[in-house]
């Protein structure tokens, strides 16, 4: 039983990086024939980065059960990070302008702010875990709503303008503009997620989320355990704030409001909470409705005859409609607690062909 189960997850694996390189042939082809400037680019990378946090939300809130409201303050810190640290010195003067250029005079290299943009918003959660992570449900999540917004409010501060800029734009640090560059990192960080779903450490989580005392009773430290997911979340959340100021190119901090963690949970319920396919298949679909495929909604020019229905601000009533309608009819999602597997797409193919014959030969 056992080595079957190890044989269809060679099978998954397998066929899941023979469809990933078949995509990045397609991507790289895609750049050299359409131009860059088109929609269909910022959708595939602000879709890739909706993707990492989205799952980073969903190791916290669907698979170890605790409901946290956080991740623009935790973005916020990763864009921040990376920002401040990759600023070229000569571009220091001008970005500073109101704080004499700062008090940092040094920079790192990009893929190190990288990773430092997910430390750092990884020991602000550690700092922030110690007495919130003792919370549950409703009051967790106001508790880690309110550390966002704290955050929001304490970088657009004067006070330590020399390191935030205060309420003004950072900018001119490096950008990447190759779409593989976000779907790798991206694709990295989402495939050590799954690693740790599938390890002891995930068996753990998900075990607090089903059932805490038992989980208690079976030697799990609860602390422990929700602290390490804590951490771990914001760390990937982290990392994809510092992949949205690169695909910005400019960041600020009053763009990283509250509406911007609920987009994040609409994405995780979309796609089923406690699925990580689900996460990445609804974060591509979030962001190419409402970023491209709904925006002639907007366009007033585009009435027909007298009905003046089309107008600024109509996408979102059609695209919130369509969520009620997919929060209605899939309660849990698109994918529920599943995860997309090849072989279990197989056999329910070869049971729709099975059924067909049979059906033929009983008529027959």
């Amino acid at each position: 039983m056992n080595n079957k189960l190890n044989n269809k997850k060679l099978i998954d694996y397998s066929i899941g990086f023979g469809f990933l390189a078949v995509l990045i042939i397609v991507i790289t082809i895609l750049e050299n024939v359409i131009p860059r400037t088109s929609m269909l680019f910022t959708v595939l990378k602000k879709g890739a980065i909706y993707a990492l946090v989205a799952v980073s939300m969903n190791l916290l809130n669907g698979f170890t059960g605790l409901f946290s409201l956080g991740q623009a303050g935790f973005m916020l810190l990763g864009a921040y990070t990376y920002a401040i640290f990759t600023i070229p010195l000569k571009a220091r003067p001008q970005v500073y302008q109101y704080f004499n250029g700062g008090i940092i005079n040094f920079t790192i290299p990009v893929f190190a702010a990288i990773i430092l943009a997910g430390v750092v918003a990884a020991i602000f959660a550690y700092l922030i875990g110690l007495p919130v992570l003792h919370l549950k449900s409703d009051y967790l999540a106001i508790a880690t709503l309110g550390f966002a917004e704290i955050i929001r409010a304490l970088f657009q501060w004067d006070k330590i303008g020399v390191v935030t800029n205060g309420s003004n734009l950072l900018r001119s640090y490096p950008v990447f503009k190759s779409t593989l560059f976000y779907f790798a990192v991206s694709g990295i960080c989402i495939a050590v997620i799954m690693l740790l779903i599938n390890s002891t450490y995930g068996r753990a989580f998900k075990a607090i989320r089903d059932d805490e005392v038992a989980a208690e009773a079976m030697g799990i430290n609860l602390a422990k355990h929700k602290r390490l997911a804590f951490v771990i979340s914001s760390f990937f959340a982290g990392i994809s704030g510092a992949l949205l100021a690169i695909f910005q190119t400019t960041i600020q901090a009053a763009q990283f409001k509250s509406a911007m963690t609920y987009e994040i949970l609409l994405i995780v319920v979309i796609g089923g909470i406690g699925s990580v396919t689900g996460s990445c298949i609804s974060s591509f679909l979030f962001i190419a409705c409402s970023e491209w495929w709904l925006r002639f909604l907007d366009d007033a020019n585009k009435n027909l005859g007298s009905l003046q229905i089309l107008r600024p601000g109509f996408r979102k009533v059609v695209f919130a409609v369509v969520i009620m309608c997919i929060v209605l009819f899939y309660q849990k999602g698109i994918m529920g607690e599943n995860e997309f597997s090849f072989s279990r797409l197989s056999q329910k193919v070869k049971k729709l062909f099975s059924k067909k014959s049979s059906e033929t030969e009983a008529a027959k």
